[in-house]
């Protein structure tokens, strides 16, 4: 796809791209701005352990887990095997991340603190081969693919490759894998379908519509997790937990920032719960969707950058 500047004349000039020229300079554009791209905290940049070497690792806050990033300006590389040798490393050396990250951050992390479940590898790269895309073509694979372009502009883009509506599960290969199969039996990659499955045929249409409705808004993102399903746009807008009778959302705003006259959200900013920000809301039906939308749009422009 051809990208261009407009000038004052409405004249156009191509935006050309300005490709990097070693994989380093990738990981220091990358390491410096981890919470804008991913929303992920640096514990340590070149992590070495057991003959391995970890190009960056990064702690997710909002699942509790660790994350492995890795950058390559090469294609010659197998992103499942690699992946999942990371991942094996990580879980038969939980002590030693912890070690490294209560090193390098003022708040200490025990073992406890940490969901070992939600892991997952990065692979950031100018392109990947059809290959590579299509050897991620699981709905449940703990290892994403982003493509970084940077323009002569000096903009610059990260993209995730997205699976093309897979419905295999790795289960199906780590049969033939020791590695894989070890791996698999530890970390979970959380799916719609999951959450969706446990509830009356009533409020599956009623997420149904709520789900529309958020993804009307530009740049939002659906990620399944551990315990609700999140809308992100730079961070998360609001976190939907669907239950048999019910759906519970979070809004992530700080107490005192919503708007909210019929005062339908609780104050949850002392309470334990599981979305991000300090409002909650419970919904069984439609018939405050349009206004419940009016909450949910005020976070999304708070989180929208």
């Amino acid at each position: 796809m051809a990208l261009f500047n407009i000038d004052n004349t409405d004249k156009l000039e191509q935006i050309r791209e300005s490709p990097f020229k070693l994989e380093k300079e990738i990981q220091d554009l990358t390491e410096k701005n981890l919470a804008t791209i991913f929303g992920l905290d640096l514990v340590r940049s070149e992590f070495s352990l057991n003959n391995f070497r970890l190009d960056t690792l990064a702690f997710d806050k909002d699942s509790s887990s660790f994350v492995i990033i890795e950058y390559k300006r090469d294609k010659n590389f197998s992103v499942i095997d690699q992946g999942y040798a990371y991942l094996s490393l990580m879980l038969n050396n939980k002590a030693d991340f912890i070690l490294e990250y209560n090193e390098n951050n003022k708040i200490t992390l025990k073992r406890n603190d940490v969901d070992w479940s939600q892991s997952r590898v990065i692979f950031i790269s100018p392109s990947f081969t059809s290959y590579q895309k299509e050897a991620i073509n699981f709905k449940d694979l703990p290892i994403e693919l982003w493509e970084v372009k940077r323009y002569n502009n000096k903009t610059i883009s990260y993209n995730q490759i997205q699976t093309s509506g897979a419905q295999e599960s790795v289960k199906t290969i780590s049969r033939q894998d020791a590695t894989i199969e070890k791996v698999t039996r530890e970390i979970k990659v959380f799916t719609e379908q999951e959450h969706i499955e446990k509830a009356t045929e009533e409020i599956k249409e009623l997420y149904e519509k709520l789900k529309n409705a958020i993804l009307n808004l530009d740049g939002l993102e659906l990620k399944p997790k551990k315990l609700y399903i999140a809308f992100i746009a730079s961070s998360n807008v609001v976190d939907v937990n669907i239950q048999r009778n019910q759906i519970k959302l979070w809004l992530n705003m700080s107490k005192g920032e919503l708007d909210d006259p019929k005062e339908l959200a609780r104050d949850v900013a002392n309470i334990g719960h599981w979305g991000n920000g300090d409002y909650e809301l419970q919904i069984r039906d439609d018939e405050n969707i349009e206004y419940i939308m009016s909450l949910i749009k005020q976070s999304y422009k708070r989180n929208k950058k």
